[in-house]
């Protein structure tokens, strides 16, 4: 008989423990699975509860009589004679986050917050407690948030509902238990058209004077703070009219009937439950810990917000913007109104006025026919078009690069330029901010036109974006914006991104200049069983829901 070492012996034994552990779990999962699936079907025919006694509400009427309304003031003849808006652009994670607890501080009437997504973690307690401060000092805050991620941990931030001054509402809201995203999918197995129709915009008011609009959930990784992978965008900060309609869109989804008051879904206990859950399955966050208990005494709290405004009133550029929004019925439809106008429709309009470039920044590109078409329109005229994305490897949406994956090869072959990120781009990331982290995944949604017109907000050039979910954005003219953009985002395109090419009728990926790294003819950084993942799904997927 052959004589194993003994270490290689403990080592077998380990792996036979953990083999029938990993098979013993299964067997539990397989055995509770038909019990999970009935739950789910009996939340499922459970529906959603009448949403009846909302009070209904608005945006502050009279923004210029706040301290954050009069902060600001346009140059000389600019906000009278054109009707001019102030911008700044927010590159760095660090920026972002200070910007928005400075508006929380400066803040004196109103609070208006609309995600996708938020996180419970350091940074959102950090937004948290200031909010906390906001409401004890008087400002009304309203939370809108789509009703998809908040589950398990994320869930404790809904307790903001239940006290003084603050209300949150979910958009879209699903049936389901929320101790995960699993149980939320399974509690929606009737009603597959609703899940898949997402509130995606992404907006921040302040006295309906000042606002950020952008790319960034709520969140550690969106500010540079997660310590494994952050992800790299940009939002703009706004004051002047054009915050006006901004607040309008935030005001037609919080009147929407799909937009439901917290306390008709959830108790504070069920809350409770979520947490004790969560802390015994490891998986405690700091956001209520962080925040409970803070108060600051008036004194402070008016250096406080003096220091605040003087942070947030400097280099503006002002120029005008008109701002794209989706309706709320977008959501609500059950079949795609083609007379409804879109956001993505509004960019196409934009990108068909282009006269020398296009430069298209998207964490998830799927361009579908329609935007194929624009392409090879603009390809005719000799117009460039520019598209930076994220790899197979840096992309966190598998199934997103599935589609992106399927039109590729007729991208370059129309002439639009295709650039990679690069998933472990330590980059000091110099254009965005420092980054602790050692991977990267671009999640900026711009669009540059000729270098004098920049398009930002929340959407992707994908067919979700374009079909269901709703999304908002700024058309912003000035080229000092426009072209300080692109120099933000071009470093990035070359040394932080592949450039993928055909050569003889196959994909090659130049490798980044001066990284050292050879060309690649497979998916860069990405292994085997995801490259083959790609294949069997590719001829499947349906791509307007990736």
């Amino acid at each position: 008989m052959m004589q194993y070492p003994h270490k290689t012996c403990v080592g077998l034994r380990t792996e036979l423990r953990v083999t029938i552990a990993h098979h013993c779990s299964m067997i539990r999962f397989l055995r509770a699975l038909p019990l999970w699936l009935c739950v789910a079907l009996l939340q499922a025919c459970a529906g959603l509860p009448e949403n009846t006694g909302r009070e209904h509400s608005t945006a502050w009427a009279t923004p210029g009589q706040t301290p954050l309304g009069r902060a600001v003031q346009a140059p000389a003849g600019v906000a009278t004679v054109r009707g001019d808006s102030g911008f700044r652009l927010i590159a760095s994670p660090q920026d972002a986050l200070n910007t928005r607890l400075a508006m929380i501080q400066a803040t004196s009437k109103t609070l208006d917050l609309q995600y996708y997504a938020i996180r419970a973690d350091q940074s959102t307690a950090e937004l948290i407690g200031r909010l906390r401060g906001a409401a004890q000092r008087g400002v009304r805050v309203r939370i809108l948030l789509d009703d998809l991620n908040s589950v398990g941990a994320d869930a404790q931030v809904l307790t903001l509902s239940f006290e003084k001054n603050i209300e949150i509402r979910l958009f879209n809201p699903l049936t389901g238990s929320r101790s995960s995203l699993l149980t939320r999918g399974l509690g929606s197995l009737m009603n597959l058209s609703r899940i898949q129709r997402r509130m995606h915009n992404k907006l921040f008011l302040a006295d309906n004077a000042m606002a950020i609009v952008g790319g960034r959930n709520l969140g550690d990784a969106y500010f540079g703070r997660d310590p494994t992978a952050n992800y790299v965008d940009l939002d703009m900060l706004i004051t002047g009219p054009v915050v006006r309609p901004l607040s309008a869109s935030f005001d037609a989804y919080w009147n929407d009937p799909l937009a439901y008051p917290v306390e008709t879904l959830i108790s504070p206990q069920v809350l409770r439950d979520l947490k004790t859950t969560s802390v015994a399955k490891g998986e405690s966050r700091p956001i209520l810990a962080a925040t409970v208990g803070r108060s600051t005494d008036a004194s402070q709290m008016t250096s406080d917000s003096a220091a605040a405004l003087d942070y947030l009133n400097q280099s503006w550029i002002w120029c005008s913007a008109v701002v794209l929004a989706d309706k709320p019925e977008k959501i609500s439809d059950d079949e795609d109104d083609p007379a409804q106008e879109t956001v993505i429709d509004g960019l196409l309009t934009l990108m068909l006025q282009a006269q020398h470039d296009v430069l298209i920044i998207s964490p998830y590109f799927v361009p579908g026919k329609e935007m194929m078409g624009v392409f090879s329109t603009l390809r005719q005229r000799g117009v460039s078009v520019r598209v930076l994305t994220n790899s197979l490897a840096s992309n966190d949406a598998t199934l997103a690069h599935i589609g992106y994956a399927k039109y590729r090869q007729r991208l370059l072959e129309t002439g639009v330029q295709l650039h990679e990120m690069r998933s472990e781009h330590q980059a000091r990331l110099s254009s965005f901010g420092s980054s602790s982290a050692s991977n990267s995944k671009l999640h900026v949604k711009a669009v540059i036109v000729d270098g004098r017109t920049l398009a930002i907000g929340s959407m992707n050039l994908d067919l979700r974006s374009h079909l269901y979910n709703t999304e908002l954005a700024l058309v912003i003219r000035s080229r000092a914006l426009a072209t300080g953009t692109a120099s933000r985002i071009e470093p990035e395109m070359t040394k932080g991104a592949y450039r993928v090419e055909l050569l003889d009728g196959r994909l090659v990926w130049r490798a980044p200049a001066g990284s050292g790294l050879d060309d690649s003819w497979t998916e860069p950084d990405s292994n085997f069983m995801m490259r083959l993942l790609l294949k069997l799904l590719g001829p499947l997927a349906p791509e307007e829901l990736l």
